[in-house]
């Protein structure tokens, strides 16, 4: 089994073309501009991979990258926005108005325990979120849909009694779906070959993806030696047990943020959606990216300036004078 490796370590080509398919379920992590695994995001464009069913938290700049590249077909989701760039992501919005792709939303709370439940391995679990809303009645995927993909569950939500009267001040509760990926994907920090992952600060609902996962792609900022996550091992959020890849990547966030490491870059996510809003100057910027050879390509494009430019100052782990206009 690849999760009993002892050194897991990939180049991002091969871990993207060995886990991720046609057609497979996929979630990633990250939370609006922050740590999304922009580097695989990329891959999986250049290798024109398609029909995936994609699950996300809270996500940002790689839900709409990827739905932009026409790789998705259906989405289950609480939120996709890059905050002031695109309160709600641009290309996933067009994709929704034109029919081009399915989705199905939840709370944010109802995502998490979704993963939560993944996680634990539990079909379901309650919660009171959404009571009174059209969250339960609104479904994204017909019975029909769900009849013909074995992946999803029966129902979108299921309103029942509360099995225990007098404990509680809800007669109701609602039982939401587990999620089990076929490949979850996720930055950190940092990682040791064997997978031990280490993040900082939030770290929003990515071990829960990750742990309900059947396949994790880990891509890190930096590799920890063999012994080095041993210490302070506290601080480690994912077990190497979860793991089959370990990506070591540089800048794998970008142009999202990884705190500490960098801030996100608004000369990137400004420019990009300029031309999300534009069809001929999105077909270019497609263009553009998939002729790029790797991430480290694209970030010479970038240019050592606009890295500088948002590099985190070690006390606040922000960059310092961004202008972020």
């Amino acid at each position: 089994m690849t999760r009993l490796k002892k050194d897991k370590v990939m180049n991002l080509k091969a871990a993207v073309s060995a886990f991720v398919r046609d057609g497979c379920h996929l979630s990633i992590g990250g939370f609006t501009l922050n740590r999304n695994p922009m580097a695989a995001v990329y891959e999986i464009i250049r290798q024109n991979i398609k029909k995936l069913h994609l699950y996300v938290h809270s996500n940002g700049q790689g839900v709409d990258e990827l739905i932009g590249a026409g790789c998705v077909a259906r989405i289950e989701v609480a939120y996709g926005g890059t905050g002031k760039f695109a309160a709600t992501c641009i290309r996933f919005r067009k994709a929704v108005e034109q029919g081009a792709i399915q989705i199905e939303d939840y709370t944010n709370y109802q995502m998490t325990l979704r993963f939560l439940a993944g996680a634990m391995g539990v079909p379901f679990l309650p919660t009171r979120s959404s009571l009174g809303t059209d969250i339960i009645a609104k479904w994204g995927f017909s019975r029909e849909i769900r009849r013909a993909e074995p992946g999803l569950p029966d129902h979108k939500l299921v309103v029942m009694d509360n099995p225990f009267p007098g404990w509680g001040d809800t007669d109701q509760v609602v039982l939401v779906p587990a999620i089990c990926p076929d490949v979850t994907i996720i930055h950190v920090h940092e990682a040791d070959r064997r997978g031990n992952c280490r993040m900082q600060g939030l770290t929003f609902a990515d071990v829960e993806q990750a742990k309900a996962a059947r396949h994790v792609i880990v891509t890190c900022e930096r590799l920890a030696g063999d012994d080095e996550l041993r210490h302070h091992s506290d601080q480690n959020q994912i077990p190497f047990i979860h793991v089959d890849a370990v990506v070591p990547v540089p800048y794998g966030a970008y142009p999202t943020a990884c705190y500490r490491y960098y801030d996100y870059d608004p000369v990137y996510l400004k420019d990009y959606a300029g031309a999300a809003k534009n069809d001929e100057r999105y077909a270019a910027y497609l263009a553009r990216l998939r002729a790029t050879a790797d991430h480290q390509a694209l970030l010479d494009g970038v240019g050592p300036a606009r890295l500088a430019m948002i590099q985190a100052d070690p006390t606040t782990g922000y960059a310092v004078d961004l202008d972020r206009r």
